[in-house]
Parts: structure tokens; sequence; C-alpha cells
């Protein structure tokens, strides 16, 4: 049946069968692997390639699994073959190719936007039960109009899926306060490579658990999941403010992520922008409404080549009074040293601050550059070296712009759980640095060879300068570059892996192990 997929597949590339046999296939090889979803061989396209647009491949088949027993009997399926491999995609939001399986079988794990969330008291708490598939923006949703909850760690954009944030790590400005997204998981539903479905969390099975979280889909595919939530708020009050200098910026930003709840802001982010009138890179980015009156004097004043904008929120509620949450604005802002006349703000409510980056999405798939190639790169930098790396790769390298955001905020060592598979610098503080580039064709700007090329050297001046940073959503060709990427805990990775996908059948676009036959 496996070879008979191969050639099905191959004789549907050169049009040689009809539809009707088409379907008919379709249906003995859904019976072959006992799926109760659907398989599909010809609309395929979508799922060899991702947000990225670096990469392309060509999957034997996309699988719509109806649930983990799917999922299951696929990667059984798939362990009876010398070569087939199994890749399980979300959204397709990776960069790198990371959710691609070449010529073998992808599956389609994003869920309807009506699919259940159920809350579960939790302790001291409350959780919801959410599965792999499901989009961050509809749990949004979700929780707060169903139950007024919301999870408490998010990422910026939330058109990811549940098992695709956690398969990495999933940050934001609520990190410093609850950590990533891996910390604030309770329990799991995993099929792992062996095609077993398995519970797992801290203390049942808590080695698959922690190896899964941030394990880049190498031992399992997450069905579902466990997530805390908390009271979600009504309104936030969000706010820029600009720096000229960055120790100012940094230690400013630093001192807010380690204030106890209640004395500090419930967001913080920061990015770097270019000192010009550049309405992508230079000033206009740091409005909040470009129908607000903007004088771009306080930033002229200054030569450098690029400046700093320190981004934070405040929740409350529609009961408070506006009086009051001027007050403890004021008083938080007061402690900051950003420059006099630079400070921007918009109240908007908690869905729509959480679902911000959706209408950037929107403008940018109306200006025709949400397809084009994203070459992005993300990193965790130590705090020993963001200023370096400031002098070294803000100022010089990138001094302007890189035709989207380029972020930079602090992050608490201590809210991570160490022993998921997440590798990070060394320091109780890291930043997060994540440059998201749009290529536009609609303008004069570099290729999208010459921003991979300029990405590698920014990693490449990385290395020569002894900076402690480590790759966040890695993607590395050769083993050697993933043994230096985990370091000492390359052992236990590659541990776990034989334990939980001794086949490497699992997430091949990750290019991390290479598919074998266990029987030979």
């Amino acid at each position: 049946m496996i070879a008979y997929l191969e050639h099905f597949v191959h004789e549907n590339d050169s049009d040689a069968m009809l539809q009707q046999e088409d379907e008919e296939a379709a249906s003995r090889l859904c019976q072959a692997m006992d799926l109760q979803g659907t398989i599909d061989y010809r609309s395929t396209g979508y799922a060899g390639k991702d947000f990225g647009g670096l990469h392309a491949s060509t999957p034997l088949a996309v699988i719509r699994p109806s649930g983990s027993h799917d999922i299951a009997s696929v990667i059984r399926f798939a362990s009876q073959s010398p070569n087939l491999t199994v890749a399980a995609r979300g959204n397709g939001h990776s960069i790198n190719g990371q959710a691609m399986a070449n010529r073998g079988l992808v599956l389609d794990m994003k869920e309807s936007s009506d699919a259940g969330i159920d809350l579960i008291r939790y302790t001291d708490g409350y959780a919801v039960d959410v599965g792999g598939g499901a989009l961050w923006e509809d749990v949004l949703r979700w929780c707060v109009l169903e139950f007024g909850y919301s999870p408490r760690s998010w990422t910026d954009y939330l058109g990811l899926t549940v098992g695709g944030t956690l398969s990495n790590a999933g940050v934001s400005g609520q990190t410093f306060r609850y950590g990533p997204q891996t910390s604030n998981v309770t329990e799991l539903e995993v099929v792992t490579g062996n095609g077993d479905t398995v519970i797992c969390s801290d203390t049942q099975n808590s080695e698959l658990f922690f190896s899964v979280l941030g394990g880049l889909g190498q031992f399992g595919i997450i069905t579902r999941a466990r997530i805390l939530v908390q009271p979600a708020p009504d309104m936030v009050r969000w706010i820029r403010v600009v720096y000229s200098e960055f120790d100012e910026f940094t230690q400013d930003a630093e001192s807010l992520i380690t204030q106890s709840e209640g004395e500090s802001f419930d967001y913080v982010e920061g990015f770097v922008f270019v000192n010009s009138d550049d309405p992508v890179n230079g000033w206009p980015s740091v409005l909040l409404n470009p129908d607000h009156a903007f004088d771009p004097t306080p930033m002229t004043r200054f030569d450098n080549p690029v400046l700093y904008c320190l981004e934070v929120a405040l929740h409350y509620n529609k009961g408070n009074c506006s009086t009051t949450v001027d007050t403890r604005v004021e008083k938080l802002l007061g402690r900051l040293r950003f420059m006099e006349d630079t400070q921007f703000q918009v109240d908007l409510t908690y869905v729509d601050f959480l679902l911000r980056v959706k209408e950037a999405e929107k403008q940018a798939k109306a200006n025709g550059i949400w397809d084009t190639p994203h070459p992005w790169l993300n990193l965790f930098v130590s705090k020993s070296s963001i200023m370096d790396f400031d002098r070294c790769v803000f100022k010089k390298i990138l001094k302007d712009g890189i035709g989207g955001p380029m972020l930079v905020y602090p992050i608490l060592r201590s809210k991570w759980d160490e022993r998921a598979s997440i590798v990070l610098p060394e320091g109780d503080i890291f930043y997060i640095v994540a440059l998201l580039r749009f290529t536009n064709p609609y303008q004069k700007s570099p290729s999208v060879r010459d921003l991979v090329l300029q990405n590698q050297e920014i990693i490449q001046t990385c290395v020569r300068s002894g900076f402690d940073f480590k790759l966040y959503l890695p993607h590395y060709n050769t083993e050697d570059d993933w043994k230096q990427h985990f370091g000492d805990r390359w052992l236990w990775f590659v541990e776990m892996k034989s334990r939980y996908d001794p086949m490497a059948i699992l997430a091949p676009g990750q290019k991390i192990f290479t598919r074998h036959d266990e029987s030979c």
C-alpha cells in the first residue's frame, strides 16, 4: 500500500489519472490508515510552502485528521515505510520550512474556529482545555466572551496554533511576568513518533511533557493542551515612549520587568527604529494612531542613526475611574528617562489590543506584501552582550532599517522552566531580538538573497564577537550546528528522540535528524 501511495502521487503529478480514480484511491488509503478524516493529493501546494517564502517542497499528501486517533494511524502507517516522514502543519507561519515534509505526509492541524474549549478548575485557579490545532486568536475570543477569562501568556501575532507555539516557546510582552507560553501549560495530550497517544504533565510522563515543550516537534505532535487562565481585563492603556540612548532604554526596561505585580506595567516590549522620516523604518512607525498630531522635532535633535521605543501597556476595567488610570500611568512613567515630548498613547479593549497585529496583517494583505518572502531572524541575546549587539548590529549593520519591526526587549530567565527543551543564553536577564523583515515588490529594496546574507552576517558577527546568544525558532543545516546550539543539552535531546521518535519520522523540515528504518 505504501509503494502504491508513492506511485499514485507520482502519476497524479503528471495528471495521468482521472479525478474519480483519485477519490477512489484516496478512499482506499483512508481505509488502510484507518482514517476518519480526509486525505488530499491534488490541493497540496499550500503545504509545500510557508510564511517565510524561502523554501518549497512537494508533499505526497495532506491529511486532515479528525483527532489524535488519525494522527497516530498516520504515524504508524509511515513507520511501515523506510523513508516516509510526517510533519504537523499549523497555520504555516514557520520561516524556514520547519513544517514541511518533502515527499512525505503533512498533517493539516488547523482546527475550525468553532471548536469547543472547556474551562476547568485547576488548584486555586482555572485552566482551559484546547486542541493543539486551535488558533490563539480563537482561544482568546472564546475564553473572553464565554468565560471572562484569558490565557496569561501570549505571542504578538495570534494567528498561530496552540501546538505550534508550544513546540517553540511563545513569547511576548507578558513573558517577563508569567514566562513563555510553555511555562503556562499544565497538561498535554501528545501523539509520539511511536504512534502512541500519551497524556503527560510535570508529574505524569514528565520526560515527554518537558521534551515536547519547545521540542521543535521532534518527539510528538501536541493534540491537546491545558492552559492556565486568569480573569480578563476590559481595557488597555497602550503607550510608547522614545529614547535616544540604548543604555537608558535597557535600564528602564529592565527596571520595569523586575518590579512586582502592581508596581509595573502589565506588558513591556520595545523596538529599534531609524532616526529619519522613513514611513516604514523611521519616526512614523512609532505612532499608535496615524491621525494623531506628530512633531518629530525632539528626535531630530540627535544624530544617532537609530532610536529606541519602549512599548508598555496597563490593564484596567471599565469600572476604574479614568483619573485613577491616569495617576497610575503618570507614576510609572515618572520613573523613566525617555525623551521629553515623545509619549504616545491610546486606549482600546483588551481583545483589540491583543489582536492589534491582525489589523497590520489585513493592511499587509491589502498592500500585497503579506505573501512575499519574509527572511526573519529571531535571537535570544544575554544582557551581558546586548550593549555590544546594539553597537555592532543595530547601529551599523541595520542602521537603515529592515523594512519591518526590529523588536528588542528583556525577559527574566527565572520565569522559564528549564526542564523544557528550549535552550537559553546565560544570565538572569536576556533579550529577545526579532528582525521581522517584509519584502515589498512594489518598492526598490534589497533582494531576498541580500537580506538572507545580512542575517548570516549578523549571526557571524555575534559568533566572531563572542556574544552569548541563541537562535530562537532555530534553523540549521548540519548536525554540528545543532550540537553547538543545544550545547550540553544535546545528548539529552538525542536520548529523548531515540525514546519517543526512534525512526525520526516527525518534523523532517527542522533538519535535526534523518529518517531511518529501525528494522535495518
